[in-house]
């Protein structure tokens, strides 16, 4: 997926659970961190970082995804 990256949600979805996956850390608000610096170029983080903060933020604490 690394090298088909768009500048929407979807596409930064798909990106956001394949590095949480990589990350082992307990603290999930530093794990998202840390998925954000990885993912710092990804086009729909650059151009709406609010968004994609908030899109993580739902996939974590809302659906619960990876519990």
């Amino acid at each position: 997926m690394k090298d088909k990256l768009y500048d929407n949600a979807d596409s930064f979805a798909m990106s956001f659970d394949e590095e949480w996956k990589n990350i082992d850390c307990d603290d999930l608000r530093l794990k998202i961190d840390k998925v954000f610096d990885i993912l710092s170029e990804h086009p729909f983080l650059v151009s709406n970082p609010e968004n994609a903060k908030k899109l993580a933020e739902f996939r974590i604490f809302s659906l619960k995804k990876f519990s």
